[in-house]
């Protein structure tokens, strides 16, 4: 929402949530790329996966909201990959394997 800039994630300001500074780069880099710091506000609730794993679904998120509020924004968040799902999923257990590839120990005699 239009605002002074604020990135609030499960209620918690993004310096409180996230102590890495690359993962602070990481969720603003789309307001960066369409220069829209300090232009809206963001409220977000993330939750699963990991500290990482939620940093890249904020800023896929937030790059869908700023397709939303400008549709000409498309061409340079495509251009840098942020409109791109992670189809990266965690591979289902096998029959006859103890996870997903990890076979039984193998015995010659």
């Amino acid at each position: 929402m239009p605002g002074e800039g604020r990135i609030i994630i499960n209620k918690r300001e993004l310096d409180e949530y996230f102590g890495l500074e690359t993962l602070k780069l990481i969720v603003k880099q789309p307001l960066v790329l369409t220069e829209t710091v300090g232009k809206y506000d963001i409220i977000v609730l993330a939750h699963g996966g990991g500290t990482s794993g939620q940093a890249g679904a904020i800023r896929h998120g937030i790059s869908r909201a700023l397709l939303k509020a400008d549709p000409e924004f498309r061409p340079s968040l495509k251009r840098a990959g942020f409109l791109t799902r992670d189809p990266r999923m965690k591979e289902r257990k096998k029959y006859g394997l103890k996870a997903a590839r990890r076979a039984p120990q193998f015995s010659k005699r």
